[in-house]
């Protein structure tokens, strides 16, 4: 099972790629990155087309996004929302189903403290799937560890679904 993790931008939009199973391998990982001084318009094209590109390149069997979350920065929000709209509007498009998660649910996962710092959660993306270093940029690592919430989730919910049967 293939799960392609995204973590929302409209300047710089990380995503990870990661095979799922008892280890999870990264297939790859990066970020797309639109022209600062371009219209919004213009960069949410070049995010939908980009993201396009990974669903056509990975068939992926499912696309986890990070959930809005933001505490201050409202004009933030609304450009990060967008750039999730886009997203969602690509997976869609492509038949790939779509899974949230909180960001919290995302640190739990990884590094199974829900208030976990970057730092801590970079870190174990690179532990957990035997990275030399620590994927950059940020977006991507954060990516990364999106989809292995996935990997982390699902795992789980089929070993329960198993045992209550």
């Amino acid at each position: 099972m293939i799960a392609l993790g995204i973590d929302p931008g409209t300047a710089l939009l990380g995503f990870g790629v990661v095979e799922a199973g008892d280890d999870p391998r990264m297939v790859d990982y990066g970020a797309i990155a639109t022209a600062a001084g371009g219209s919004m318009p213009n960069r949410l094209n070049e995010l939908f087309e980009g993201v396009t590109s990974l669903l056509e390149r990975y068939r992926p069997d499912v696309l986890a996004v990070e959930q809005l979350f933001f505490a201050r920065n409202v004009t933030t929000a609304i450009a990060v929302g967008q750039a999730r709209g886009v997203v969602l509007l690509a997976a869609a498009r492509n038949g790939v189903p779509v899974v949230e998660y909180s960001p919290s649910e995302v640190k739990h996962a990884v590094v199974g403290y829900g208030k976990a710092d970057k730092s801590q959660m970079q870190e174990m993306v690179r532990i957990i799937l035997g990275l030399d270093h620590v994927p950059h940029p940020d977006d991507a690592a954060d990516a990364l560890a999106v989809a292995l919430c996935y990997c982390q989730r699902s795992s789980f919910e089929e070993r329960t679904a198993v045992e209550s049967s």
